[in-house]
């Protein structure tokens, strides 16, 4: 629901996007008591009249053709582009929700009142439109792709019971039963002023952005921070492993338990990450891809899927003609046990050290970028000067604290596997 909630939110307002807003209201309301009707047939189960269930699914996509006959299409979009707007968009992650567009400084107070508004007094429209669009995009991301099919099948056998097993796109049983009343409570529950963390970035005067702030978001109502997660990930006690049938590239997920971005380790996963998979630098590149040549790429992601979290530590394989996914499983672990056993070197985590604070500096080089590191940094520890203070927390590590980190976290009862294989008919054929 928060991707399906993230695709409602540019279509505007009760001002901005209807043609007529007190008829759009009222077919929009037709919708949902027709759907309702719909739902309470089919809920019936055995009992339900096939023919009623055919008369009302009619009768509902009239109500919504109807109902999307008032829309003004892209308005919302349109204005923002009108005014100089550029690169408007939004992402929705496992632990969060961004949008974000530039304008114009001088339309400073035009980015205040459409943002407010779309959060103060949203319209949900199109709402079964959009969710025939996020049903084809989880058919594009999952069902026709393989490696998001193995990615799904990866999350969902890491975790046993945290949210993280769920992809971004959803169950598709699960999406094609959205209804509006659902984004309506998702809304109300964290879309809260507290939970929201805005970053402007350009030439604007920070009393004037305050003021302005002041009187368009002002007006919205006061509501609890959403209620604290509870459902926390059982200790995994052995090793996972999850295969996909696939005749495409073989490809290999595997991934290690780890703490949350909270933890005093996580920079010490980012110098991993850096040591083992940056680009032709990493170990695995040389060992993997250039020496050994088993492998046409090898990569990591030190925080998987989200930080908030306990959550993974990512190797991807991709095996090169004539070599398997138990060949690159097998000679990832050496690599690792080598890794664990001797302390790095001072002269290639100097190196590392300095490639991650680069980067992070690069991202610093565009409003854009400096915005969207410090809303993250904000609202994720509370306190946008993490992002500075975080450069100092990586000067700290030590050879030591590298080798530590890896031996506590690289061990089989915290590792999980997913791979493709080849159809067991094509397989049995090539045998």
């Amino acid at each position: 629901i928060a991707h399906m909630f993230e695709h409602m939110a540019f279509k505007g307002t009760e001002s901005i996007g209807s043609k007529n807003w007190p008829e759009e209201k009222k077919a929009i309301d037709q919708v949902e008591a027709v759907y309702d009707r719909l739902d309470a047939e089919r809920n019936s189960g055995v009992k339900a009249d096939p023919q009623n269930v055919a008369a009302l699914e009619a009768e509902l996509k009239a109500a919504d053709e109807k109902a999307n006959s008032f829309v003004e299409p892209n308005l919302y979009p349109r204005i923002i582009e009108q005014n100089g707007g550029e690169n408007m968009n939004a992402q929705t992650s496992w632990d969060s929700t961004e949008y974000y567009y530039s304008l114009p400084s001088n339309r400073i107070e035009l980015w205040f009142l459409l943002e407010s508004q779309r959060f103060i007094q949203p319209v949900f429209r199109e709402f079964y439109k959009e969710r025939d669009v996020v049903m084809e995009e989880y058919r594009m991301r999952v069902e026709s792709d393989p490696q998001g099919k193995l990615m799904q099948t990866f999350v969902a056998t890491a975790f046993a019971a945290f949210p993280y097993r769920i992809m971004g796109t959803g169950w598709p049983s699960d999406v094609a039963h959205l209804r509006r009343a659902d984004a309506w409570r998702f809304f109300h529950k964290y879309y809260v002023p507290g939970n929201i963390t805005l970053g402007i970035v350009g030439d604007v005067n920070p009393s004037e952005a305050r003021r302005l702030a002041e009187k368009y978001f002002g007006p919205m109502p006061a509501h609890p921070l959403p209620p604290l997660l509870h459902t926390a990930e059982p200790s995994q006690e052995g090793p996972k492993q999850a295969e996909v049938e696939s005749p495409s590239q073989p490809l290999l997920f595997v991934g290690y338990k780890r703490p949350d971005q909270y933890s005093k380790e996580d920079p010490v996963f980012d110098v991993i990450s850096g040591i083992l998979a940056s680009g032709r630098t990493g170990l695995l590149y040389k060992e993997l891809v250039r020496d050994r040549q088993i492998a046409l790429e090898a990569g990591a992601d030190d925080t998987f899927p989200g930080g908030k979290y306990p959550n993974l530590f990512v190797f991807s394989l991709a095996p090169a003609a004539g070599h398997t996914t138990a060949e690159n499983a097998k000679a990832l672990d050496q690599v690792l046990e080598k890794f664990k056993s001797q302390k790095v070197d001072d002269v290639t985590l100097a190196r590392v050290k300095t490639k991650t604070r680069a980067g992070l500096i690069r991202r610093l080089d565009s409003n854009p970028g400096l915005a969207g590191l410090l809303t993250a940094y904000h609202a994720i520890y509370g306190d946008w000067r993490k992002l500075f203070t975080s450069l100092d927390e990586l000067d700290r590590i030590t050879a030591e604290d590298v080798q530590r980190v890896a031996i506590e976290c690289f061990v089989p009862e915290k590792r999980t596997v997913a791979y493709l294989v080849a159809p067991k008919q094509a397989a049995e054929a090539g045998q």
